[in-house]
């Protein structure tokens, strides 16, 4: 039988049953293959593909929405990958028109590498912003002046407050989450008020911290810090460069830079919330 073109093969839904093949395509491209990640996107999000005639997936990304489930005010768009063997070929322009099809009136953002951003571009999508991402082995000094300590079930109410009014949306799908899927989830205090919370969650050989938010830079410090101070691993996150002082901060303790992504927005000029106190989203899959 001849093979189906690649404009014949159906874009279907995702689900957790895909996962091995999500992280399978992964590999293909040279990523991690990132099986926690994706095991969290595939059930917080909706995940989209595309099924290779010669077996496994030949695309794939994750869409994470956010506000009220019946009209969005914003989704994620991330994990947008295509096979080697079929790259080139128009499958990631397709399945990202599918996507903004699917979308309707709900506005867009995404974190675009290089490689990424002159497709985003030609969609429509705008540069609103950047992240840089930094890793390494966090090196301790002295102690912070910020009391942390681990987060409790009885903070979830206060969390999810802090983070809708920094995030400027409901993101409860995301933040109830965090407690199964981080191996740290840690909040700042004052006066017994919760001004800031991060989390450092497996990946691979790292810990990534995010989403980090914090009422100013020396919270956002002593969250890292404290999250450091429960780990061997090395630290990895994407902190917004306006946030010099803190990208400046985290080098001078052992965090060296690796890339930088474009943040990108389709349908809004800048992203909602207060960008002062997000330092750092949980992953930039789901910005």
């Amino acid at each position: 039988m001849p093979t189906p073109s690649l404009d014949a093969l159906p874009i279907r839904r995702l689900t957790l049953r895909d996962l091995t093949a999500c992280a399978d395509l992964s590999e293909d491209r040279g990523w991690p293959r990132e099986e926690h990640k994706w095991g969290l996107l595939l059930a917080a999000g909706r995940g989209h593909g595309v099924d290779a005639p010669d077996g496994g997936l030949a695309a794939a990304c994750v869409v994470t929405e956010y506000g009220p489930r019946e009209q969005p005010s914003l989704a994620a768009v991330g994990m947008v990958l295509v096979a080697e063997r079929h790259s080139r070929q128009g499958l990631g322009r397709r399945l990202m028109r599918h996507v903004l099809e699917e979308a309707g009136t709900t506005p867009l953002t995404l974190h675009a590498t290089p490689l990424g951003r002159p497709l985003y571009e030609e969609l429509g999508f705008k540069v609103t912003g950047q992240a840089e991402m930094v890793r390494g082995h966090f090196v301790p000094s002295g102690r912070p002046d910020v009391l942390t300590r681990t987060a409790t079930a009885d903070d979830l109410p206060a969390l999810l407050r802090l983070d809708e009014e920094v995030f400027g949306m409901d993101r409860t799908h995301i933040v109830t989450r965090l407690p199964a899927f981080a191996d740290q989830l840690r909040v700042a205090e004052e006066d017994g008020r919760i001004i800031g919370y991060a989390a450092a969650w497996p990946n691979m050989h790292t810990h990534v911290v995010g989403p980090l938010i914090a009422r100013d830079t020396a919270t956002a410090q002593a969250l890292i810090a404290s999250l450091a101070a429960h780990t061997n691993r090395p630290l990895r996150t994407d902190i917004d460069v306006r946030h010099r002082e803190l990208l400046d901060w985290v080098k001078t303790r052992g965090l060296a830079p690796v890339a930088f992504n474009a943040v990108m927005t389709h349908g809004i000029t800048e992203l909602p919330g207060d960008w002062s106190r997000r330092f750092a989203p949980m992953t930039v899959a789901a910005s």
